[in-house]
């Protein structure tokens, strides 16, 4: 390995519709392609830079072109913190060890062979009638997603429950609620089925989740984003949102998955918007998990050659051709 290479490629996905959250509306997904080869074989991974979390396209890249060469796994671990850089890089290495191998990842890790998971499709944030009209569109699907995180989200909420009445439903604030307004929405989100609220106040202002009644359960997704994150979400959160651009990978993706279990949270794999490269990993990681949601590539309009299939029974493994 000691012709190791990496290469870094920015590649941009155009969206099928424009995607809104709290925080604002995008038309693409634009994301970093990383490639290593070791003379004989190449393996690759993406990531989605994130600028909620200080990151660039332009940071990342200087990340990943700064490693010293050769790098494993292991030590990418502590070269790298976690994020979005590591996780393209450590999501390659697990690619390259595959193909050298001439095996999948998850024979690689002793794991069972993974099967299809239902995943939630998300609703991006719009007015009312727009949502309802949204929600009636895909009513089919088992469960919905609905971005949330203003002052005037009931509206949205009954708009949706009217265009899906038998659909599942969990809910997205994205920061976006105090402790006020997501105490008066509670008992509403309850008597419209909604079954889990994702982080509802901001990360480092969520300690009145501790003080206040959570009748549903709460899932931490800024606050929580790998192993370290664990000890400041007691007495906050019942569910924990990995992602693998958050964790910095799938080898610290699964330690967090297993870390979170055994301190009692339940689990939910999310992702970044990206393409089926960077949803395939994470379909090996929420094998087992309460709730799937790796949308992303239904919502674009364009994706990677063998991309991941999706049909009834949910987003399946990926092909050897695009990853693992």
């Amino acid at each position: 390995m000691a012709d190791m290479q990496i290469t870094v490629t920015p590649d941009t996905f155009r969206l099928a519709e424009v995607f809104t959250i709290a925080r604002g509306s995008r038309t693409e997904a634009q994301v970093l392609t990383v490639r290593v080869a070791d003379g004989a074989w190449q393996g690759w991974g993406e990531c989605v830079p994130y600028a909620r979390y200080d990151e660039t396209l332009e940071s990342v890249t200087a990340q990943i072109e700064g490693l010293d060469l050769p790098l494993g796994r292991s030590a990418l671990q502590t070269v790298l913190p976690a994020g979005a850089a590591r996780n393209a890089v450590d999501c390659a290495l697990w690619d390259l060890e595959a193909k050298r191998a001439g095996k999948r990842v998850w024979d690689l890790l002793g794991l069972p062979a993974p099967a299809p998971q239902v995943t939630a499709f998300t609703l991006s944030l719009d007015a009312p009638g727009k949502m309802r009209a949204a929600a009636a569109r895909h009513a089919h699907r088992p469960l919905l997603k609905i971005k949330l995180g203003t002052p005037d989200d009931m509206p949205r909420l009954e708009a949706v429950r009217e265009g899906a009445p038998k659909s599942r439903i969990i809910v997205d604030a994205n920061e976006g609620w105090s402790a006020e307004v997501y105490s008066e929405l509670a008992p509403h989100l309850l008597r419209l089925g909604v079954e889990l609220v994702e982080q509802p106040l901001p990360a480092g202002d969520d300690d009145m989740l501790a003080e206040i009644a959570r009748p549903l359960p709460v899932c931490a997704d800024e606050s929580c984003h790998d192993r370290a994150s664990l000890p400041g979400l007691k007495g906050k959160y019942d569910f924990v949102n990995i992602k693998l651009d958050k964790t910095g990978g799938l080898t610290e993706a699964l330690a967090l998955r297993d870390a979170a279990r055994a301190t009692g949270y339940r689990i939910m794999v999310g992702c970044m918007v990206g393409s089926s490269l960077g949803m395939a990993p994470a379909v090996l990681l929420a094998q087992g998990a309460e709730v799937t949601d790796l949308d992303a590539p239904l919502l674009l309009a364009e994706d990677r050659p063998e991309p991941l299939i999706y049909d009834q029974a949910g987003v399946h493994p990926p092909d050897a051709a695009l990853w693992g």
